[in-house]
């Protein structure tokens, strides 16, 4: 499973609509007119009222709407959210109203936003429920998702759930008090272990994804 806060639709979206991200925010917070794209809020808002209509989660919602217009979206294999339909892996998105872009546009939804995010939050729920023996990476969240996980873990043990034996780690290029307290200390303490991963994404990740495929063989 991957779970990605409201940024990451964002720019997930803009790459599979046209292979770059939209703006640079120093450049364009002084006038006014940064996170206006119109084509990120319209389309990724409509995604979502869809989506809540459906019965989906917010994760679901943006990539059963890339899939199924896959015209719209000539990059749409470098999507997560795309692929996560396309291969049925869950991709659970989890928002904080306000934080994102497309919560300025007018045809923002809080009751579309809050239903989607809600239902990922427990779909999420039910795959660290079974994540005993299993990992879990933080890789740049420095608050939305560290908060999530803690909770999401609690839920599980509340409902019995055995996770104890896991291994957790944070992937960031500071270390932030989050983080380090809900994905490396406290899940950890009952069992099993926690890292902390210091340095530039574009260094630690592929150096993750080759150990990753090594050790796969």
């Amino acid at each position: 499973a991957v779970a990605m806060n409201g940024a990451g639709i964002i720019h997930d979206f803009e790459l599979a609509l046209m292979g770059h991200t939209s703006e640079e925010v120093d450049a364009e917070i002084d006038e006014g007119r940064f996170g206006m794209a119109e084509e990120t809020g319209r389309i990724l808002n409509e995604a979502i009222i869809r989506g809540a209509a459906a019965g989906q989660g917010l994760g679901e919602a943006i990539g059963t709407y890339m899939h199924h217009a896959a015209p719209q979206f000539p990059n749409r294999r470098t999507s997560i959210l795309a692929t996560g339909v396309r291969l049925g892996l869950p991709v659970t998105v989890h928002v904080a109203v306000g934080t994102d872009i497309i919560h300025m546009h007018p045809s923002a939804d809080g009751a579309a936003i809050g239903a989607t995010s809600l239902l990922d939050f427990r779909r999420l729920t039910a795959v660290v429920a079974k994540m005993e023996g299993g990992v879990y990476v933080n890789i740049g969240s420095a608050v939305i998702l560290p908060e999530v996980f803690l909770k999401t873990l609690s839920l599980g043990r509340n409902l019995g759930h055995p996770i104890s034996n896991i291994t957790t780690a944070n992937m960031d290029f500071l270390v932030h008090y989050r983080p380090q307290t809900n994905v490396v200390r406290r899940p950890t303490q009952k069992g099993g272990q926690g890292y902390s991963l210091t340095g530039h994404h574009e260094i630690m990740l592929p150096l993750l994804a080759a150990a990753v495929l090594e050790e796969l063989g």
